[in-house]
């Protein structure tokens, strides 16, 4: 089992943070810079800003609003994370969004807190999540998880999609499910990540969906075939 992460004031814990809102930004600096044991190492105000900054600061913890202008927070968790796998994304949303909650746990996120969190609690989730524990509760995760998977309605409609999926594309969409980031499914399967993120655009369009989570719901409704995993793919 892998030990906890220790911090302290002469290790402290690695912050980025990713708000649209400069106020807001220099209100979470001041409040997580108090701590002796945490450090905030930089900020963004967007996506991009974010997907540039974030791997070159190689933060501990990254605190990523959900809405942003440019994009979601959700898709610079999934991306920062397939740069720097062991990395914990705490999202910070005003909005109590169950797609949005189901987003960022498909993402691989650690924590998803509403905005109104009191400036304490803030501070222990981050202390929670930097020792490698999760802010996510897995009850509510089973029951949202089960609650999509047993909405019959856009089954019927995407099994011709399914059926004109590659065997590849299959497999991939299995991964996806199984909540693996593209650079996990590229190790996985021996692919590079632009591949995997090519297969994943194009398996998208075929079954009719935007979203990544929506795709692993539909991939519990398949038998998928066995993984190739464990031999390099020709």
């Amino acid at each position: 089992m892998t030990e906890p992460h220790r911090f302290s004031e002469q290790n402290p814990i690695r912050v980025f943070l990713l708000d649209d809102h400069e106020v807001v930004r220099r209100g979470l600096t001041d409040l997580l810079d108090a701590e002796p044991d945490i450090s905030v190492v930089g900020d963004a105000d967007t996506v991009e800003h974010a997907l540039v900054r974030g791997p070159a600061l190689r933060p501990h913890v990254a605190v990523l609003d959900v809405r942003l202008p440019d994009g979601d927070g959700i898709t610079v968790c999934r991306e920062l994370r397939d740069r720097m796998p062991e990395l914990a994304c705490l999202m910070l949303t005003s909005f109590d969004d169950e797609d949005a909650l189901l987003d960022a746990i498909m993402a691989g996120a650690a924590g998803y807190v509403l905005k109104q969190i009191k400036g304490s609690d803030l501070v222990s989730a981050i202390r929670t999540i930097a020792s490698g524990q999760s802010m996510l509760d897995p009850t509510t995760t089973a029951r949202l998880m089960r609650t999509l998977r047993a909405e019959p309605a856009e089954t019927p409609a995407v099994a011709p999609e399914l059926a004109s999926l590659s065997p590849r594309e299959r497999e991939i969409l299995a991964l996806i499910g199984d909540g693996l980031t593209n650079r996990e499914i590229g190790k996985k399967l021996y692919l590079s990540e632009k591949t995997v993120k090519n297969h994943i655009s194009r398996l998208l369009a075929k079954l009719g969906v935007q979203r990544r989570v929506q795709a692993a719901v539909l991939a519990s409704h398949v038998e998928q075939p066995p993984t190739t995993g464990d031999r390099p793919a020709t």
